[in-house]
Parts: structure tokens; C-alpha cells; sequence
């Protein structure tokens, strides 16, 4: 592997780890000690319902860890909100094996169209005829493009990525 490469990981290795595990704890802490420490200790009201620095903790970790679920159920379950940013990240990412909704029109469902045409000539012992197995060959070679990282038909990014 390259230095550049490399060197590309190890920023990526390092964004996760601080957003996803420091920075989460970090922030969590952190919102934890300020708001009891200059809100809730300075308001004699509070004070009453909570006394202590770990009350306030076991009561807000008790009620947040069950709200921030919801939230992120909601969030991935029953929003938008996930689906799109999958969307783009799907769209963006060069190495995910999906394809595009047009390519589903021009290889896969006409594969599957020829794939039952033919097995329900096979099942009644019928031969293929020459024009059917070109029609073969052409979705065969299609698939291999697929395959090898090519383009069927016109994509958006096809000509971004030719240069």
C-alpha cells in the first residue's frame, strides 16, 4: 500500500474514532458537568431535586439513553432522513456493486426476460434460434462490462470518471 493511501486511511481511522468514541464522550461528559455545575447548582429549586452531582447523572442517563433510541429509531426507521443519506453515499461511492436504477431496464430485467423465455423453451425441448442466442451474447457482454467496472447506456458520473 502507498504512502498516500495510507496516509488517506489513517485520517479516515482517526475522523472515526474521534466523532464515533472521543468526541461523543467527550461531549457527553462535558454537557453532563456544565449544566449541573453552572445551572442546576446555582437554582436552589434544583438543588432540591437534584442534591448531587451523580443523582443528576442517573437521572439524565436513565430518561436520555431511552430518548436518544427513540430518536435514533425514528431516525433510521421512520424518517427520511437515513434513506437519503444512504442515497448519497450509494451515488458517490465508486466501489459500492450497485446499480443504477437505469441500468435495471437495460441488463437485469431483460436478463430476467430471457431467462424464463428460454427455460420455457428448454422445458419443451425447443432449440434457440440464432437471433436468440445473440440476443444472449449481447446481454452476456453487457453484464461483463457491468462486471469489469463499465457503463451501460448513460450514467451521470460516466463522463466525470472518463477523464
Amino acid at each position: 500500500m502507498n504512502v498516500k493511501k495510507l496516509s488517506f486511511r489513517a485520517w479516515y481511522y482517526f475522523r472515526q474514532g474521534w466523532s464515533t468514541y472521543f468526541a461523543f464522550i467527550f461531549a457527553a461528559i462535558n454537557t453532563l458537568v456544565t449544566t449541573y455545575y453552572l445551572a442546576i447548582k446555582n437554582i436552589p429549586y434544583l438543588t432540591q431535586i437534584f442534591p448531587t452531582f451523580s443523582v443528576y447523572v442517573g437521572v439524565v442517563v436513565s430518561t436520555g439513553i431511552p430518548i436518544l433510541v427513540a430518536i435514533g429509531y425514528v431516525h433510521f426507521k421512520k424518517s427520511a432522513a437515513f434513506s437519503s443519506e444512504q442515497d448519497v453515499n450509494a451515488e458517490s461511492n465508486p466501489y459500492l456493486f450497485k446499480l443504477p436504477p437505469g441500468y435495471n431496464v437495460e441488463v437485469i430485467f431483460p436478463m430476467y426476460l430471457v431467462l424464463t423465455k428460454y427455460l420455457m423453451k428448454w422445458s419443451r425441448d425447443e432449440k434457440l434460434t440464432n437471433e436468440e442466442i445473440n440476443e444472449i451474447y449481447e446481454l452476456q457482454k453487457k453484464i461483463n462490462l457491468l462486471i469489469d467496472g463499465g457503463y451501460v447506456g448513460n450514467h451521470p458520473r460516466q463522463s466525470k470518471l472518463s477523464k
